[in-house]
């Protein structure tokens, strides 16, 4: 017996009954239906929506946004287990930032270097720091219960993943109120809110998810 099934088997009477990864997998539509709500009833649209949705920014914000939430959400479901194994997961985390690093590179070659600063810092940081913690709170609960429910093998490193995959939708949903469409302010703000995010969950986990 391999450590691995000796830790499976250890494992057994806490997930008896029950499948972990099918209840993160449930637990999807819940989390996402909580951003939407909360997102189209106190946030909404930004004003010139149907402009920004014909320009290659805006539409830039969601080729590195959208893979985040998938990729991530996909490795969390793989951390209910009592082995870490993020699977063919692994490869592609590393893919939300290679696409915004192409990103920057673009703007930083198309745009005067005078400008630079002006895009970075941009006029929504506040919000953007508010509003994905804000929108990432329901989701990071949900599945701090749905992981609960498995044995983590790392309890905060799952309940990290989880902040990661919460704070992907909700930025996925804040971004069409963002008015900051640069790559420059994506990279310097949306890291931030997001890491807050994942902060929270790296501690909810440690404290909820021991076993």
């Amino acid at each position: 017996m391999t450590t691995e099934d000796l830790i499976r088997a250890l494992t057994a009477d806490r997930c008896i009954g029950r499948k972990p990864r099918m209840m993160l997998l449930t637990a999807l539509a819940p989390a996402i239906a909580f951003v939407a709500i909360l997102f189209f009833s106190r946030i909404g649209f930004r004003e010139d929506i149907d402009d920004a949705l014909h320009t290659v920014r805006f539409l830039f914000k969601f080729v590195v946004i959208l893979p985040l939430a998938v990729v991530t959400m996909g490795a969390m479901i793989r951390c209910a287990d009592p082995v870490l194994a993020y699977g063919w997961w692994a490869r592609l985390l590393p893919l939300p930032l290679l696409l915004l690093g192409a990103g920057v590179v673009a703007e930083l070659l198309v745009i005067p270097q005078s400008d630079w600063m002006v895009r970075l810092i941009g006029s929504n940081a506040v919000n953007c720091m508010t509003l994905i913690p804000l929108l990432a709170s329901g989701p990071l609960a949900i599945f701090i219960v749905a992981l609960k429910g498995g044995a983590p093998a790392d309890p905060g490193l799952s309940g990290a993943m989880a902040g990661l995959a919460a704070s992907g939708i909700a930025a996925s949903f804040y971004a069409m109120n963002c008015f900051d469409d640069s790559p420059l302010f994506v990279v310097a703000w949306y890291p931030l809110a997001i890491g807050a995010v994942v902060l929270a969950g790296y501690v909810a986990g440690r404290r909820v998810l021991r076993w």
